[in-house]
């Protein structure tokens, strides 16, 4: 939807929970050889000013990354790796900033190799332009609906990826469109790691999606839940969840931890999470 703004939004909790299954996701592929893909299907702009007037409207991201900013001294490895790499980031892309955030596909740049590929798809123009200008030197860009995008992707010799979708989810139809890209893409790219961010509102449209994944992958998948505020009398995101197909093996030893100090950090007193996982 060309509506949503991300800078609305961004370093918020949800943003800390996806882009650390991301870094996680990323620092396994990186403890091998063999080069990989990274594939964004809803890049956004790549990066935020957190002191510009979209972020301050809601400023959520106070109770996302700048709470874990204030207790990085006493953050799990899997948080303090996260942070590091966030705030890495920052210096490399964001020097005229005194306060920001990068989206995923700069934290994508930051930890990949040259011989690792990747590619961005964002519809928004604006957003489209901005990323071009930070990612043009190393990444493919295509101003271009994500979904589409997903399907022209063909997976390295390798066999060895990435694939973040995280569509806004605005058009509900998005929920049973996700299914369907992910089902495609899994047919041409059987070993790739798919990471599927969606939101937790109290309609609970994310049960369905989550159900069609399950299927997809029913005996390979972890799904990671964070709860910030009680689903009871809220009219908006009260959590968000993360659903990976080909899961990292070692992910659902690095989540509890981080889980946990996320509970207390970014959800006290009501935090709460989930964690699901089956491997082979």
């Amino acid at each position: 939807m060309l509506s949503y703004r991300h800078g609305f939004h961004a370093g918020n909790h949800a943003d800390v929970l996806k882009h650390l299954v991301q870094v996680l996701s990323l620092d396994h592929l990186l403890r091998h050889e063999e080069p990989f893909l990274y594939v964004d299907t809803h890049a956004g702009a790549g990066l935020y000013d957190l002191d510009n007037d979209f972020a301050q409207k809601n400023a959520e991201f106070i109770g996302g990354i700048d709470s874990l900013r204030h207790a990085s001294k006493n953050l799990c490895a899997e948080l303090r790796l996260y942070l590091n790499t966030v705030d890495d980031c920052c210096v490399r892309f964001g020097k005229s900033l005194t306060h920001c955030y990068p989206g995923s596909p700069l934290i994508a740049l930051q930890m990949k190799r040259k011989t690792d590929r990747a590619a961005f798809f964002e519809l928004h123009s604006a957003d489209a332009d901005a990323l071009y200008k930070l990612s043009y030197r190393d990444a493919k860009l295509a101003h271009a609906d994500g979904f589409a995008g997903l399907r022209a992707i063909q997976p390295p010799k390798s066999q060895r990826g990435l694939i973040l979708i995280d569509p806004p989810y605005e058009d509900k139809s998005d929920y049973q469109t996700v299914v369907d890209a992910v089902s495609d893409a899994l047919d041409r790219f059987p070993h790739g790691i798919f990471a599927v961010w969606y939101p937790l509102l109290p309609k609970a449209d994310h049960k369905a999606l989550v159900k069609g994944l399950m299927a997809l992958s029913p005996e390979y998948y972890l799904r990671a839940e964070l709860e910030v505020m009680s689903p009871e009398g809220q009219h908006g995101m009260y959590g968000s969840g993360m659903f990976v197909i080909n899961p990292p093996w070692k992910l659902s030893k690095q989540l509890p931890p981080a889980l946990k100090q996320l509970e207390s950090l970014l959800g006290k007193p009501v935090g709460k999470s989930l964690l699901e996982y089956r491997q082979p």
